[in-house]
């Protein structure tokens, strides 16, 4: 589940959320840290996936960033991509920040997960059947890619990044859904939101990981998660690029809704 969702516009930490509430599953007997530590586990599973499968793009960005770095001037062609999406990195890891000091658990409520799911959902739809509605993002006959990217967009890219902290909304989504506002071609946008989630994922399992333990006797089931959602992640990115070419996003918000509203009718009926 963490694998397919994490990369799929529907939101990784949502389904985690909403999957145990819907089936009553306690599987780590009210431990907490255990919960967490496991959950940590299967982002760095998805990770890998997602990293063995950009390894070409990972090693072309870096290989400019690092270029850069040692030969300095200003940053152009993939060098300057390279800076943008640490920019990105950069504002959701700060509002992240932000969250963690003043903030909660934001995924205990059951129906804020819903609502997102259905509100984003909805946005998704709108903005990806009518690209370049934002302000600025150009001629809406002429797609943009990732080169058209720029510290103005970069910026509100890695804000609305940001907005995923809360379970339900979909980093990858809220992602997709920024960048066909901007007039961003459909598979250039889903390129982009891979690129900008690898580093967001790396650093909140590091970040999370200076606190986590596992226990005894977890080690195998902590193994076998990771190796699921590594595998199951690689398919996933596999999966959005051919689909979103295809289809578009239609499918996804669709799926978003229904689910948000499964999920609301559960809680009103008193059923869960």
């Amino acid at each position: 589940m963490q694998g397919l969702t994490e990369f799929l516009p529907v939101s990784s930490s949502g389904h985690l959320s909403l999957v145990p509430w819907f089936f009553g599953w306690d599987d780590f007997g009210s431990d907490q840290a255990l919960e967490d530590a496991f959950d940590v586990a299967l982002h760095i599973g998805t990770l890998f996936g997602a990293a063995a499968y950009l390894r070409v793009d990972l090693a072309r960005y870096i290989g400019a960033g690092l270029r850069w770095i040692r030969i300095g001037g200003p940053p152009v062609g993939d060098a300057r991509l390279a800076c943008l999406l640490g920019l990105t990195a950069v504002i959701t890891a700060a509002l992240g920040l932000v969250v963690m000091a003043v903030g909660g658990d934001l995924g205990d409520r059951t129906w804020v997960v819903a609502a997102a799911l259905i509100g984003f959902g909805l946005l998704m739809w709108v903005f990806d059947r009518r690209p370049g509605l934002l302000p600025g993002s150009g001629p809406s006959h002429k797609a943009a890619t990732m080169e058209d990217l720029t510290f103005r967009r970069a910026t509100w890219l890695g804000v609305a990044q940001g907005l995923a902290l809360q379970p339900g909304v979909s980093r990858s989504g809220v992602v997709l859904t920024m960048a066909r506002g901007m007039g961003m071609e459909r598979s250039e946008a889903a390129r982009l939101s891979f690129l900008m989630g690898l580093p967001v994922i790396a650093g909140a399992g590091l970040a999370s990981s200076f606190n986590l333990s596992v226990a005894a006797g977890w080690w195998a089931p902590f193994a076998v998660g990771m190796l699921a959602s590594a595998v199951s992640g690689w398919i996933a990115v596999n999966l959005l690029l051919r689909v979103v070419a295809r289809s578009g996003l239609g499918g996804f918000a669709a799926y978003r809704v229904a689910v948000g509203v499964v999920v609301l009718g559960l809680l009103i009926s008193g059923v869960r």
